[in-house]
């Protein structure tokens, strides 16, 4: 039985067959073609090979197995805050993050027939959550779905004029489904930050640019263990964009983080922080060192 909906499986078979012809050239993503991390792909390398994935385990065997040279993964949302799985994903992958990309969210409500005939609408629980208000306005009950853009192809297989999509403008393209309204989001400032991950960690960037590291790490189980692990960063005026815990294995006695901060691992004081980290934590595994495309301010 196949992962993606009929109207779908025509441009993944053909986006496949590219991408294995030329692995150093694909870039793997999770959705079908049209979703956001279709999208963001496209914007950071329109000349790579997108490889559709049905999942993020997917898209991140298909770098390790040599089957493309990167994925692009969404991290968090603007709204919605972390993407599920990422941050147990990441550390176990053993890939590393070689830049960040910043895409602007704009869902478009879309069908086959006209507004006025939609009842449902089907989308990818995250984009629901983000046009919940304008969604509600409508009066068309929202059903989940595994994914924006597959949303899109099921609607465009069926006919069904009662049922639309929620989903990217390139999803509507692609499907060929007419956009009644786009823009439907909740919020104006609806932005996705994906990473871009690689078998190789990128070079560190140049002096002068500002950059990005990536972490994660977990604390001994004793009385203060993070406020002691995390006092060098303060110390030595790193700015920590990122603190994430989890617990991993069923285990309780300690907790597992995920960190970002504003340097790079050659900078001194950040080389300082690092020192301490170390000191006061079980293991510290730094995932990346890379350009921050977008400043991090209040």
């Amino acid at each position: 039985m196949s992962s993606y909906p009929l109207r779908a499986e025509a441009l993944v078979t053909a986006m496949t067959a590219r991408a294995d012809a030329a692995p150093a050239a694909a870039v793997a993503f999770q959705g079908a073609p049209g979703a956001y991390s279709h999208q963001a792909v496209r914007e950071l390398f329109p000349e790579a090979a997108p490889l559709p994935c049905v999942s993020f385990e997917d898209a991140i065997e298909a770098v390790q197995a040599g089957r493309c040279d990167r994925a692009v993964i969404p991290i968090e949302n603007s709204l919605h805050g972390r993407v599920a799985d990422i941050h147990f994903l990441l550390p176990e992958s053993g890939l590393f993050i070689i830049a960040e990309h910043f895409v602007r969210i704009r869902h478009c409500l879309m069908g086959v027939g006209r507004q006025d005939m939609l009842r449902q609408v089907i989308s990818h629980p995250q984009a629901l959550g983000q046009v919940r208000g304008r969604i509600r306005k409508l009066g068309i009950e929202p059903v989940q779905y595994f994914d924006t853009a597959a949303a899109a192809a099921h609607v465009a297989g069926t006919g069904d004029a009662s049922v639309g999509a929620v989903a990217s403008k390139l999803a509507a393209e692609l499907y060929g489904l007419t956009v009644f309204a786009e823009g439907i989001e909740d919020a104006d400032h609806n932005t996705t930050r994906f990473v871009v991950l690689a078998r190789e960690a990128a070079p560190l960037p140049d002096a002068g640019v500002l950059a990005m590291t990536s972490m994660n790490f977990e604390v001994r189980n004793v009385p203060a263990a993070l406020f002691k692990s995390l006092g060098g960063f303060a110390t030595n005026g790193i700015n920590i964009t990122k603190l994430e815990s989890y617990i991993r294995d069923g285990s309780f006695a300690a907790a597992e983080f995920y960190a970002e901060i504003v340097g790079s691992t050659d900078d001194p004081a950040v080389v300082l922080a690092m020192e301490e980290l170390r000191f006061h934590t079980k293991w510290v595994k730094v995932i990346g060192t890379y350009p921050c495309v977008r400043e991090r301010t209040a």
